[in-house]
């Protein structure tokens, strides 16, 4: 049987903790593990709790989520962190993206998209609102490129379908907007992302988006 998804949750506003904390202990399929205002816990939080997901808001005193979200990241690889941030963050929205960050939602986004996003991360995938997704595509040719980027033909291997689905992921579709928009299954979509990884050489949906930024793939 199939065990439910845990949720940690680090939001220092009492008021959006509290609306987070609801959605998750409500949603089907999900546990809500624990919720904190810091995280200057976070490394025996995570030992203790064992969440497979963790919504991490950036801004946060003490530590903030970017050196909250690396510390996940250095104990436990493979657990999903999903930021929280607003729109005007741009520098620690770039932050998030080269410390590891699997995904990067806007605090104003809709309760049923969080849900989906929580499903869509645990899939591989890696959700961004359009905003967000808009901000990476800019922040991200600040990043140094690869030196071995220019004699990759990884970028030859992908067909046309599968370049149509990379520039979607990079715009911040959802696999559910992909599918809908390219007439296609859940299914299908996941099939071709797992392609695309494996062309690419890459293991996660942040890997594939910097690859696709940084060589022009899209």
């Amino acid at each position: 049987m199939e065990t439910s998804t845990r949720v940690l949750i680090y939001e220092d506003n009492p008021d959006l903790q509290a609306s987070l904390s609801q959605l998750i202990a409500g949603a089907p399929g999900l546990s809500l593990v624990g919720a904190f205002g810091n995280c200057t816990q976070v490394t025996t939080d995570v030992a203790r709790l064992q969440p497979h997901v963790v919504l991490m808001d950036i801004d946060m005193p003490g530590i903030n989520g970017i050196e909250g979200l690396r510390r996940i990241k250095a104990n436990a690889p493979t657990i999903n962190v999903v930021m929280l941030t607003v729109f005007e963050e741009n520098d620690r929205v770039f932050g998030a993206v080269c410390a590891g960050a699997d995904g990067y939602l806007l605090k104003k986004t809709p309760p049923a998209r969080l849900l989906e996003a929580i499903s869509e991360v645990r899939a591989g995938g890696a959700p961004m609102t359009p905003a967000i997704a808009r901000q990476v595509l800019q922040l991200f040719p600040k990043a140094p490129a690869s030196p071995s980027a220019g004699n990759d033909e990884s970028a030859a291997n992908l067909s046309a379908r599968e370049r149509e689905i990379l520039r979607l992921l990079v715009e911040g579709y959802s696999y559910k907007m992909i599918a809908a928009d390219r007439g296609i299954s859940i299914d299908t979509v996941r099939s071709h992302i797992k392609k695309i990884y494996e062309k690419l050489h890459v293991r996660s949906m942040t890997e594939a988006v910097s690859k696709a930024l940084r060589q022009g793939l899209t």
